[in-house]
Protein backbone atom coordinates (compact mmCIF):
# COMPACT_ATOMS: atom_id res chain seq x y z
CA UNK A 1 0.00 0.00 0.00
CA UNK A 2 1.56 2.98 -1.31
CA UNK A 3 0.50 6.21 -0.12
CA UNK A 4 1.74 9.38 -1.90
CA UNK A 5 3.34 11.17 -0.05
CA UNK A 6 3.87 15.44 -0.50
CA UNK A 7 6.66 15.66 1.61
CA UNK A 8 9.28 13.24 3.22
CA UNK A 9 12.05 14.14 5.97
CA UNK A 10 15.28 11.74 7.20
CA UNK A 11 16.15 12.83 10.54
CA UNK A 12 18.95 11.67 11.51
CA UNK A 13 21.28 12.14 14.58
CA UNK A 14 22.37 15.77 13.40
CA UNK A 15 19.40 16.64 12.80
CA UNK A 16 18.35 16.59 16.17
CA UNK A 17 19.12 19.82 18.69
CA UNK A 18 17.49 18.36 22.03
CA UNK A 19 14.72 16.14 23.08
CA UNK A 20 12.65 16.16 26.04
CA UNK A 21 11.31 13.44 27.66
CA UNK A 22 8.83 13.53 30.61
CA UNK A 23 5.12 14.08 31.65
CA UNK A 24 3.96 17.53 31.48
CA UNK A 25 2.63 19.48 34.41
CA UNK A 26 -1.47 18.84 35.10
CA UNK A 27 -0.68 15.38 32.65
CA UNK A 28 -1.30 12.19 33.14
CA UNK A 29 1.28 10.57 30.50
CA UNK A 30 4.71 11.30 28.97
CA UNK A 31 5.23 13.22 26.40
CA UNK A 32 8.36 13.29 23.93
CA UNK A 33 9.14 16.46 22.43
CA UNK A 34 12.07 16.03 19.74
CA UNK A 35 13.02 19.42 18.86
CA UNK A 36 14.80 19.80 15.44
CA UNK A 37 16.28 23.30 13.70
CA UNK A 38 12.66 25.18 13.27
CA UNK A 39 10.06 22.44 14.16
CA UNK A 40 9.08 20.68 16.71
CA UNK A 41 7.76 17.25 17.19
CA UNK A 42 5.64 15.84 20.10
CA UNK A 43 4.53 12.61 20.54
CA UNK A 44 2.65 10.98 22.95
CA UNK A 45 3.37 8.43 25.18
CA UNK A 46 0.99 5.81 23.33
CA UNK A 47 2.53 6.50 19.85
CA UNK A 48 5.97 6.23 21.47
CA UNK A 49 5.29 2.61 23.13
CA UNK A 50 4.07 1.20 19.92
CA UNK A 51 7.06 2.20 17.95
CA UNK A 52 9.18 1.04 20.49
CA UNK A 53 7.16 -2.14 21.17
CA UNK A 54 8.01 -2.97 17.15
CA UNK A 55 11.12 -1.69 17.42
CA UNK A 56 11.89 -3.95 20.12
CA UNK A 57 10.54 -6.84 18.36
CA UNK A 58 11.99 -6.27 15.04
CA UNK A 59 15.36 -6.65 16.90
CA UNK A 60 15.11 -9.46 19.16
CA UNK A 61 12.63 -11.54 17.14
CA UNK A 62 14.98 -14.05 15.03
CA UNK A 63 11.57 -14.16 12.13
CA UNK A 64 9.98 -10.54 12.19
CA UNK A 65 12.03 -8.57 9.72
CA UNK A 66 9.43 -5.82 9.49
CA UNK A 67 6.04 -4.34 10.94
CA UNK A 68 3.60 -1.88 9.77
CA UNK A 69 1.43 -0.28 12.57
CA UNK A 70 -1.73 0.92 11.37
CA UNK A 71 -4.33 3.13 13.03
CA UNK A 72 -7.38 1.70 14.21
CA UNK A 73 -10.11 3.00 15.93
CA UNK A 74 -11.26 1.03 18.68
CA UNK A 75 -15.08 0.61 19.97
CA UNK A 76 -15.46 0.96 24.42
CA UNK A 77 -16.21 -2.63 24.21
CA UNK A 78 -13.67 -3.27 21.95
CA UNK A 79 -11.31 -2.08 24.11
CA UNK A 80 -8.87 -2.23 27.96
CA UNK A 81 -10.62 0.31 30.46
CA UNK A 82 -8.54 3.41 30.15
CA UNK A 83 -7.20 2.77 27.02
CA UNK A 84 -7.61 5.10 24.02
CA UNK A 85 -9.99 5.19 20.87
CA UNK A 86 -7.48 5.54 18.32
CA UNK A 87 -4.51 2.83 18.29
CA UNK A 88 -1.37 2.10 16.41
CA UNK A 89 -2.03 -1.93 15.45
CA UNK A 90 -0.25 -4.23 13.31
CA UNK A 91 -0.65 -4.47 9.68
CA UNK A 92 -1.14 -8.46 8.42
CA UNK A 93 1.55 -7.62 5.46
CA UNK A 94 4.68 -9.03 4.51
CA UNK A 95 8.20 -8.16 5.55
CA UNK A 96 9.52 -7.44 2.16
CA UNK A 97 6.66 -5.31 1.02
CA UNK A 98 7.18 -3.20 3.94
CA UNK A 99 11.07 -3.16 3.32
CA UNK A 100 10.54 -2.22 -0.32
CA UNK A 101 7.98 0.64 0.54
CA UNK A 102 10.25 2.12 3.37
CA UNK A 103 12.90 1.92 0.49
CA UNK A 104 10.89 3.78 -1.83
CA UNK A 105 9.85 6.38 1.14
CA UNK A 106 13.50 6.67 1.66
CA UNK A 107 14.35 8.09 -1.88
CA UNK A 108 11.67 10.44 -2.31
CA UNK A 109 13.42 11.83 1.19
CA UNK A 110 17.10 11.96 -0.68
CA UNK A 111 15.41 13.92 -3.63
Amino acid sequence: MYIKLNKVRVICNEDVKRVLLGTPKNHKHLRISIMLDEECLIFSEATIANILRAFVTIKTHPQVMAIELREAVLLPEDRKAGYAEHQLLEAERGHKEIEEELRSIIIQGNQ
